[in-house]
């Protein structure tokens, strides 16, 4: 039997051989989680703070109706992006990615610039 062949040939107690192909899981040639991943979620906001080293907190302004009165309420969360050239201020308009976990409150990273501050 040569390495390049994948079936094994196993020994039955009786003296008889029987050929085994290998798990369908055992040869995979797609890489592990190539395909499973999601798209990732992108905001606008606007930069409202900047003091901390490589991080900006970008307030992200978003319109949800209101379940009991159906009147659209704004709503405003925090976003703490990763800015790994500090060149964002307060006022700037920015774009910002879902990325993985950077610290403990940090899960966004700023994409790019939309509008500078006047």
């Amino acid at each position: 039997m040569t390495e390049s062949d994948q079936t094994t040939t196993v020994s039955e107690g009786d003296g008889t051989a029987t050929d085994v192909a290998p798990a369908p899981s055992a040869v995979s040639t797609e890489t592990p989680g190539a395909s499973t991943r999601r798209a990732r979620k992108s905001r606008e906001g606007v930069v409202v703070s900047q003091k901390m080293d490589k991080t900006a907190v970008v307030a992200v302004v978003e319109r949800v109706r209101h379940p009991k009165y159906n009147k659209f309420v704004l709503q405003t969360k925090k976003l703490y992006a990763h800015d790994e050239t500090n060149d964002v201020n307060v006022g700037d308009r920015v774009r910002v990615t879902e990325t993985r976990p950077l610290s403990k409150l940090k899960r966004w990273r700023v994409s790019h610039v939309i509008e500078r501050a006047k």
